[in-house]
This record gives structure tokens, sequence and C-alpha cells, in this order.
């Protein structure tokens, strides 16, 4: 019926506040301490390669007064479920590092001269350290290059997060 219009009922409740969506995705979104976002974000498992990056890292956030997001990926292995064809399964392989990595890092003194955090994650390291990338709204993430047999086999984690990143990598040699 063209041309006329149906009057709203005066008792008609709104079943959505749009302005309290959009306020509950921004807080979903941006649930990560705010001191941190736009930080730059570095993965570090120890290695020599890793405290080059991480040494960058805290030059990077210290020239652009933003906090540091420093990520360590657990070891995952991939279990696979024959039987009926199911996809694979991840189990968590306890992985006491990252708290040796978390006493190492509070007591350095070079870490005094920016505010950081420490993030564990489990899973794969170019996907956990893109995610937290986005989680954190990163400038940057900064890895450290693979030296080794094994990178040259399975390609190197810089290598593989610059490809798919949705931010600036940065790979430091």
């Amino acid at each position: 019926m063209a041309g006329h219009e149906i009057p709203e009922p005066a008792d008609r409740k709104q079943v959505a506040d749009p302005l309290s969506d959009l306020q509950a995705a921004e807080q979903s979104c941006h649930s990560c301490d705010p001191a941190f976002r736009h930080g730059v974000v570095v993965g570090f498992d120890g290695s020599t390669s890793s405290e080059r990056a991480l040494a960058y890292a805290i030059g990077m956030a210290g020239r652009s007064g933003s906090g540091l997001i420093i990520v360590h990926v657990a070891n995952r292995l991939p279990t696979t479920v024959w039987a009926g064809c199911e996809p694979p399964v991840f189990v968590d392989v306890p992985d006491h590092r990252t708290e040796v990595l978390g006493l190492e890092l509070a007591c350095a003194d070079y870490l005094s001269e920016v505010p950081w955090i420490l993030v564990e994650r489990g899973g794969d390291i170019c996907h956990e350290l893109e995610e937290v990338g986005r989680e954190y709204s990163a400038d940057a993430i900064v890895v450290g290059s693979t030296h080794g047999i094994v990178g040259r086999i399975f390609g190197s984690v810089a290598g593989r997060l610059a490809r798919r990143a949705q931010r600036p990598v940065i790979v430091i040699p």
C-alpha cells in the first residue's frame, strides 16, 4: 500500500539500543589495557635472535612513547584423530619457559625504560603474533630472523608473518 504509513504503537519497546551495541562491540574489541594500545609487539623465546628483536623493540617503543607487548608462544602439538576423519586437535604441552622468561624479564634493567607486559599464547607463532597485534592495535610486530636448517626447510616465522600480517613486520637479523 504505497503512500500509507503505519504508525508505531505507543507502547513499543526498543529491541536494541544502537548506542549500547556500539559500546559493547568497542569494549569486546578493546578489552586490552589502554596503556598498551598502539604499542609494539615483539616475539620472544629467549633465543639470541629474539633478544636482538627485543632490544630493537625496546628502542622503538621508547622513541614512540608506547608500550611494549612481549609475546611468548607456548608449545602446542597437533594430534591427529584418524577415526572418522576428524580434524586435528591440539594438545597443550606444559611449557614452563614462559614463567622463566617472565622472571628474567622482570629482573632486566633494560626494560625499566618502557612499560611492558608479557603475553603467553599457544598455537601457531605467526597467527598468535598477528592476533595479539590486532587485539592491541599494534603499530608494528618485531621478530628475529631464523637461522639454520629448520627455517630453511619449514620456512621462517619472519617470512610467513611478513606475508600474512595486516600491520608492519620488522625482521631483525
